[in-house]
């Protein structure tokens, strides 16, 4: 039995996969969002957040013999505690990470981060009318460390999400309900409507419409702060779809 730790649209496509090489495999979710989608393509489906101890007493229940990681690139503490179930159980792990894309990038008025807080004294420093396009986690953060401005957050258009938007003081004129990834067009459309004049983004991939989102920066003139995605020392990595056949 392979696990599979989900929760974006890559996991999905490793599902689907596995399901055409009839595999037997669980998938692994934080959230309701989560689950629904995984269940898209199998009806073994695990909802929660794991713990380090979580994860060894799943992996000993379910006869778990090799973990794929397809947690997102900044779920960084879900990665690390895979690794180290795996080494305490002996099973093999799998990271499938998305191909970086700064270095595609064509655009000259990019600032490179490590973390939130740099992104945060740029936007302190450059912006007004700031696009928070890296979700809803850590809004708080946005929220508590840039002073001033105003602040336009995209965020899934789930009912949990946007309370937890309004708890922390958002209201309908500085949330963007959509679900992603979007186009170039699209977000030129929504950078001249609400007047943004900075972008605050991850390191998403090609599945996040990263490129997308810089490169309506580029067609506006909009500088845009690109947090990276801290590096992790995994024991395999690999990078296509297709290359779950050599793995399994």
């Amino acid at each position: 039995m392979i696990l599979v730790l989900g929760g974006t649209s890559d996991s999905i496509h490793i599902c689907n996969k596995l399901n055409d090489m009839g595999l037997p495999y669980i998938v692994s979710v934080t959230t309701e969002y989560g689950r629904d989608i995984a269940k898209k393509a199998t009806e073994n489906v695990f909802l929660g957040k794991l713990t380090k101890e979580d994860m060894v007493s799943l992996i000993k229940e379910k006869n778990i013999t090799q973990i794929i990681d397809a947690t997102h690139p900044y779920a960084t503490v879900v990665s690390s505690n895979a690794i180290e179930c795996s080494k305490i159980i002996n099973i093999d792990y799998v990271r499938f990470e998305r191909e970086s894309l700064i270095k595609q990038i064509d655009y000259d008025d990019i600032y490179v981060v490590e973390d939130i807080e740099q992104a945060c004294e740029i936007a302190n420093e450059k912006g007004n009318n700031i696009f928070i396009g890296t979700g809803s986690k850590n809004l708080d953060k946005y929220i508590e460390l840039i002073k001033g401005k105003k602040l336009i957050a995209r965020v899934l258009p789930t009912s949990d999400v946007l309370k937890s938007c309004e708890e922390l003081g958002l209201n309908a004129d500085n949330i963007i309900a959509m679900k992603g990834p979007f186009t170039e067009e699209i977000n030129i459309a929504t950078y001249r409507q609400y007047d943004i004049d900075l972008l605050i983004t991850k390191e998403s991939g090609v599945a996040g419409g990263f490129l997308e989102k810089i490169n309506a920066c580029k067609a506006l003139n909009i500088p845009a702060v690109i947090i990276t995605r801290k590096q992790i020392d995994y024991p395999k990595v690999i990078n296509r779809i297709e290359d779950i056949e050599k793995i399994v």
